[in-house]
């Protein structure tokens, strides 16, 4: 739904890159006490352990404090769903690693989130936020919890999302779970964090953990990240294994990175690349990977890039948005990149309703297999079965909104139907062929560039999700790389803008990223303002007021 704004409010909104023209509102929705690991980077974390400032487990002490004091209490966040009750368990073992001259990377007793879809094979949960899935854990870690765990990551915590990662019901509201409860965003507490990644988004903008992996099959990376002032990198499908990530569609589903700095989400990405006999996207012989992808971080990387401005589609539905990309478009020229505006996307827009087809289609038979797959203890096997579920369980996990994604999925065929092997061609040939590959090629372009999204939109339990604008489609649907990154505030309110283009570009992505980042330095951390910090009106006087 496009969101419309008077010319009036934009211009006294005063979006820009660096900051509001109107200051953003002191005023906290709770005491919130100073955290001296506020903004730290991997590299700031690392450089107190090896200075033994800190080790991994104080490190991790310091993040459970702030979890309990910020998102348990105090403005009540609710981003975090569980604590994983090893961490410090694990904290104490890369410790001693450390100290026999051990050490494993760049992650090497750094705290990470994992959003509550990720498998593991531990005391924790994982669940999708359903209640359907309490008690039913995975016999296996995700290969990519397992590829942290060997980088020496400690897996603090399991995050909160929308429940199914957004795909139950037409009226959703994005960071509401019945095993969570609703999400809130750091930067105004009465804003959506948007979703499906919620919990992961809000965590790290509020300084909960370093890191965190989200998932997204449509805008479920992008989309968070941006809403709370983060760089999120949604990779090219099949660069991270999904196999033990609970599923929407195979053609779509991908995990990645979400972090404060393009440097640090380029430290994760590195580690969670890791190929997966059990996945044949990670197979392709087209597969371009690397182990570390920090060698890409240049900050003078957007000198000579040519990079497309996608204007038709992902321009004109937010007024304040807009002025915060063209100010960013004006950073890039002033780093040497040039710029071809417009270069549309000819396809935009053409295959939004195949995309649903094929999302019903394989949500249905992907999640069959997935919960086909678990234990005897678990409550549910089936699509039909957490349908079931939901409806007896109504008071709790239907409370605000209904499952009509569910019950529209499961009334569809397998993957052999006609219906879904057109929308599946179509969504191919249209948002590919048709679509980026056209644009990129016929203006020889590095990438593609288009505001993320507008400012978040109010938390609304009685009519969902009210959203605006997005970008995100096109690399979601022909399963391309992009990456968000924060661009400017409209009242306090967080807006990113994205940069993506060709599959295994992820390199070229993370260098233009990191130099518009160095460029602009925009990023400031929350202060958990009650609302927006929209200016207080003088109240009318006179007859009638």
């Amino acid at each position: 739904m496009t969101r419309i704004f008077s010319r009036r409010a934009f211009l006294a909104g005063g979006a820009g890159l660096g900051a509001t023209m109107l200051p953003q509102s002191e005023a906290t929705g709770a005491e919130v006490p100073a955290f001296e690991l506020d903004e730290a980077t991997v590299a700031d974390l690392q450089a107190g352990m090896a200075s033994g400032k800190y080790t991994a487990q104080s490190l991790a002490e310091l993040y459970l404090q702030r979890i309990e004091r910020v998102d348990w209490q105090g403005p009540s966040l609710r981003s975090v769903l569980e604590i994983n009750p090893d961490a410090l368990d694990i904290a104490r073992k890369v410790d001693a690693e450390r100290a026999a001259g051990k050490l494993r990377g760049p992650l090497h007793g750094i705290p990470v989130l994992l959003k509550d879809n990720i498998g593991t094979a531990d005391r924790m949960e994982t669940t999708a936020g359903s209640l359907a899935l309490v008690g039913a854990r995975p016999a296996h870690n995700a290969p990519l919890a397992t590829c942290l765990i060997a980088a020496g990551a400690v897996l603090l915590g399991k995050t909160n999302l929308s429940e199914w990662a957004n795909f139950r019901s037409t009226h959703s509201v994005s960071g509401w779970s019945g095993r969570g409860g609703q999400t809130r965003n750091p930067y105004a507490l009465d804003r959506s964090p948007s979703g499906s990644s919620s919990g992961s988004g809000a965590a790290i903008a509020a300084n909960l953990a370093a890191l965190a992996v989200g998932t997204e099959t449509d805008g479920s990376i992008l989309s968070p990240s941006a809403a709370n002032s983060l760089v999120g990198i949604k990779p090219t499908v099949g660069l991270i294994s999904r196999t033990g990530v609970i599923p929407i569609a195979h053609s779509q589903d991908t995990a990645g990175p979400m972090a404060r700095t393009v440097r640090d989400a380029a430290i994760l990405l590195g580690a969670l690349v890791c190929a997966d006999p059990a996945d044949a996207a990670t197979q392709m012989k087209t597969r371009r990977s690397h182990a570390d992808y920090t060698p890409f971080l240049d900050p003078h990387g957007l000198k000579g890039k040519r990079i497309g401005i996608t204007r038709k589609q992902f321009f004109g539905y937010s007024a304040p948005t807009d002025h915060i990309a063209t100010e960013a478009i004006e950073v890039l020229k002033k780093a040497g990149a040039v710029i071809v505006d417009p270069a549309d996307i000819p396809s935009a827009g053409k295959f939004d309703a195949d995309e649903l087809i094929v999302l019903l289609y394989e949500f249905k038979a992907d999640l069959n297999r997935y919960l086909s797959g678990l234990g005897p203890n678990a409550r549910v096997h089936s699509l039909q079965e957490v349908i079931a579920f939901n409806d007896q369980e109504k008071a709790a996990e239907m409370p605000f909104f209904g499952q009509e994604h569910m019950l529209k999925a499961e009334e569809l065929g397998p993957l052999t139907t006609p219906a879904y092997k057109k929308a599946l061609a179509r969504c191919g040939k249209l948002s590919r062929a048709q679509g980026i590959d056209a644009v990129m090629n016929e203006h020889q372009l590095d990438a593609l560039f288009a505001p993320t999204q507008g400012p978040v939109w109010m938390i609304d339990l009685a009519n969902g999700d009210s959203g605006g604008g997005s970008s995100t489609t096109p690399a979601a649907v022909s399963g391309y790389p992009s990456i968000t990154v924060p661009a400017g505030y409209y009242y306090g309110l967080p807006v990113g803008v994205s940069f993506f283009g060709r599959p295994w570009s992820e390199p070229t992505l993370i260098e233009i990223a990191y130099a518009f980042e160095q460029a602009t330095q925009v990023r400031r951390p929350p202060k958990f303002a009650p609302t927006a910090a929209f200016p207080t009106l003088p109240r009318a006087s006179g007859r009638g007021a």
